[in-house]
C-alpha cells in the first residue's frame, strides 16, 4: 500500500467529518459543497481501491490475507458514497451527522487496512 495515499485519504476524511459535523450541529442539512467534498474523498478511495488491486496482481501479498484485505478495499469505497446517499433521503442535520459519521468510519477502515497489510 502507498502509505502517503492511506495518510492523505484518512486526513480527508477526517475533514470531511469535521465539516459535517459542524453542519449538523448548526442544524444544517448537507449542502452542495458537501458533496463535492465527499466527491474527493471518494475518488481517493477509488485511487486506492486500483492501487491495492494492482499491488494484489503484481504479487505483493498483506500480511493478514488478501480476502479480509480486498474486502476493506471495498467496504473503505463503499462508506461515504452510502452515507451520502443516506444523507440525500434525510435532508436534516442528520443527514450531515450520517455523512461525518461515514467519513469517521473510513479513516477506521484506513487504519485497519494499513494493519492488514503489514504497516
Amino acid at each position: 500500500m502507498l502509505d502517503a495515499l492511506t495518510v492523505a485519504l484518512s486526513a480527508a476524511a477526517l475533514a470531511l467529518a469535521a465539516w459535517c459535523g459542524c453542519a449538523a450541529y448548526r442544524d444544517q442539512p448537507t449542502k452542495d459543497w458537501h458533496f463535492i467534498g465527499m466527491a474527493v474523498v471518494t475518488v481517493l478511495a477509488l485511487a486506492q481501491l486500483a492501487t491495492g488491486i494492482v499491488q494484489l496482481a503484481r504479487g505483493e501479498k498483506p500480511d493478514e490475507g488478501s480476502v479480509i484485505f480486498v474486502s476493506y478495499l471495498i467496504g473503505a469505497f463503499a462508506a461515504v458514497p452510502a452515507a451520502g446517499f443516506l444523507s440525500l433521503a434525510e435532508r436534516t442535520r442528520w443527514g450531515s451527522a450520517t455523512v461525518a459519521a461515514g467519513a469517521v468510519v473510513l479513516a477506521v477502515l484506513e487504519v485497519r487496512l494499513y494493519d492488514i497489510w503489514g504497516g
